[in-house]
């Protein structure tokens, strides 16, 4: 692992980036474009940014309209503004008719910090999965977000993108391939799995070095799309017998009730799933918070051997 990056800083270099490269980008904000990381793209092309204030309903409806007009569309604000108040018309104006816009939702999870539970948006991932058509990701690091938010921008239709305020560790070489709806293999095991998304990525790796020093080995994959989920890949860790899901998401809903549900179709096997436990978060610094709430790498360690007893 090398440096730390903030996700919210790889999308606002992804835009630049995708700016230069087409001319049909555009980019809306809801006043947060410091925030968010936009303002760099509407630095460097001001003619294709929009701040619409702090009027998120209606950014996305602008961002619908556009996309009818034929722009490759990101709408950005924080993940509680995005997928808690302009849900309705996410659902309706993109979702519904299947817009070509991306939802870049940045500040999701409780590693908002000290902005406490109003702006700990820990649903986001439940909201937008259950919407028809809606691709999900959460991606784990600097790399695979421009990456991705990259991959996003190629295809055609409604896309959600989580992405996070404070740094986290870079997993991943620039060469190293990454495609939405593929999970990532991080680490070979026999014993157990773990299935991480986000932030948690770099928890579950922690883990499996936990667990290896007492001779229980693990395979680790990161599922940074949660819908389409990767089935092959969440069916290879049911070989294991044991999977435990690691998100910093409520256990509702989120990417480990997505691979729950699939276990229960089509390879059952024992779960256990580590994210926030039917709660509002706090305010708090964010290692404090990620302790608190029980979303480390050794609440992840303990669920794998409480599965293995």
């Amino acid at each position: 692992m090398a440096d730390k990056i903030a996700t919210r800083a790889s999308y606002g270099k992804a835009l630049i980036e995708l700016g230069a490269e087409n001319p049909n980008i555009v980019v809306l904000d809801a006043d947060l474009s410091g925030s968010t990381q936009t303002k760099k793209f509407a630095d460097a092309f001001p003619e294709r940014f929009f701040n619409a204030g702090i009027a998120e309903c209606n950014m996305m409806g602008m961002a619908a309209g556009l996309a009818v007009a034929g722009k490759t569309v990101f709408a950005s604000t924080f993940a509680m503004f995005a997928a808690g108040r302009a849900y309705e018309i996410i659902r309706n104006s993109i979702g519904y008719t299947g817009a070509n816009v991306k939802i870049c939702a940045t500040h999701a999870g409780l590693t908002v910090g000290e902005d406490g539970a109003s702006h700990q948006c820990v649903e986001d991932i439940a909201l937008m999965r259950v919407i028809p058509g809606m691709t999900v990701i959460n991606p784990a690091d600097d790399v695979s977000a421009r990456k991705l938010i990259k991959a996003a921008a190629a295809f055609r239709g409604p896309c959600y993108i989580r992405l996070g305020r404070a740094a986290v560790p870079v997993l991943y070489d620039e060469d190293r391939d990454i495609e939405i709806g593929k999970a990532l293999k991080l680490r070979e095991g026999r014993d157990a799995a773990i299935l991480a998304t986000g932030i948690m990525v770099s928890e579950a790796l922690k883990a499996a070095e936990m667990l290896a020093a007492e001779g229980i080995e693990v395979k680790v994959f990161d599922i940074h799309t949660i819908k389409p989920i990767d089935e092959a890949a969440i069916i290879e860790a049911a070989g294991t017998g044991a999977i435990v899901s690691a998100e910093e998401h409520s256990v509702l809903g989120g990417m480990g009730s997505a691979v729950a549900e699939l276990l229960a179709r089509k390879a059952p096997c024992k779960m256990r799933m580590i994210g926030v436990r039917d709660s509002f978060g706090e305010s708090g610094k964010p290692a404090e918070l990620l302790e608190k709430y029980h979303l480390t790498a050794r609440d992840i360690a303990e669920a794998v051997r409480e599965l293995k007893v």
